[in-house]
């Protein structure tokens, strides 16, 4: 089966890796969180109700990284 989806065109392989992304994204409630997972989640959670802290715009941080390449 690899050697058939190699034999695809570039466009085709993204495409399908696009979509199989998204059935996984689709079906995430099929996955259970770990405990260690439930207690970031949570600890996460706690730290932005208690100050706020919105962060800052995507198109900041991707200006910041860029200036960093």
């Amino acid at each position: 089966m690899t050697s058939q989806l190699r034999a695809l065109p570039l466009d085709d392989r993204l495409r399908l890796v696009e979509d199989l992304w998204d059935s996984i994204a689709a079906d995430q409630q099929a996955l259970p969180l770990t405990d260690d997972q439930r207690a970031e989640l949570d600890r996460r959670l706690d730290t932005f109700e208690r100050d706020q802290d919105r962060g800052r715009l995507a198109s900041e941080a991707m200006a910041d990284i860029r200036k960093k390449l």
